[in-house]
């Protein structure tokens, strides 16, 4: 089975609560599934919003296996179904109708280290905290890095972002690939700062993986959180650097075992 085949088998077979907050550009479920108990300061989880970076897919099935203990969170493994289908299984894998311009612009048949969706937005770079201002940002459909014609111009952000203010979670984390890092911080000052560390220090400590900043890094589903919700939100960049995108089963393991208590801790402090 591909990572969405495999996302829905887990989803439909979940005896918690579980409900799909919207549709892909090419009409793909996306899941989400509550972990924990009735929380009064439940957090959210996003895992694959990167096409490339869909193993994190199976990291968020091992955290809902594993379970919250203390506090709760709703965890979103497939933010995007179709950019991860693409590298996974290529062109076959969208409508016809956009399959010729998808691989115009990959400048080719190969999509392994495609980012965006199935229009060629980059999902992280498509909120409006900063929308445009990264230092990366392009102003045309791409295989990555593309902002979209507006801020929540593509359903699977419009998607996490009216589940997200319907949740008013305490907190928001993003796993992504490759680096062993985690990055806490958006423009946030004084003792929302504190705050903020204070909670990534738990992350560093469940994972090993050091904190950092991306001052010019903007339009991020993270950046939208500490911005426009003034949480604490995070972005955990899980793999090692040695290993080349794609990241793929092989390093399925050990992301595992530096991550798979984070979750956890991190809803317990806000439990």
């Amino acid at each position: 089975m591909n990572v969405y085949e495999e996302v829905r088998a887990f989803y439909e077979g979940y005896r918690g609560e579980k409900r799909i907050i919207g549709r892909s550009r090419e009409g793909r479920d996306i899941f989400a599934m509550y972990t924990g108990g009735r929380a009064a300061r439940a957090g959210i989880a996003v895992y694959a919003i990167h096409a490339r970076e869909w193993i994190t897919a199976y990291l968020a099935l091992q955290h809902l296996r594993r379970g919250v203990v203390r506090g709760g969170a709703w965890v979103v493994p497939l933010a995007n179904p179709d950019g991860a289908l693409l590298v996974q299984e290529g062109a076959a894998s969208v409508g016809r109708a956009v399959r010729g311009g998808i691989v115009y612009l990959n400048g080719g048949e190969d999509f392994s280290l495609w980012k965006a969706n199935a229009r060629a937005v980059d999902l992280n770079v498509n909120f409006p905290s900063g929308w445009g201002t990264g230092a990366r940002n392009v102003r045309s459909p791409a295989p990555a890095n593309y902002i979209g014609t507006a801020p929540f111009s593509e359903p699977e952000t419009q998607a996490l972002r009216d589940f997200t203010l319907a949740v008013a979670p305490a907190f928001t984390v993003s796993w992504h690939t490759k680096g062993e890092v985690i990055y806490w911080r958006y423009r946030q000052r004084g003792w929302r700062a504190l705050r903020d560390r204070r909670y990534a220090a738990l992350l560093s400590g469940a994972t090993g993986y050091p904190l950092a900043e991306a001052p010019r890094s903007a339009g991020g589903y993270k950046d939208w959180c500490v911005e426009a919700l003034r949480i604490p939100a995070f972005t955990v960049e899980a793999g090692r650097e040695s290993f080349a995108h794609p990241l793929g089963f092989s390093a399925l393991s050990d992301i595992v075992t530096k991550n798979i208590d984070a979750l956890a801790v991190l809803a317990r402090a806000f439990g």
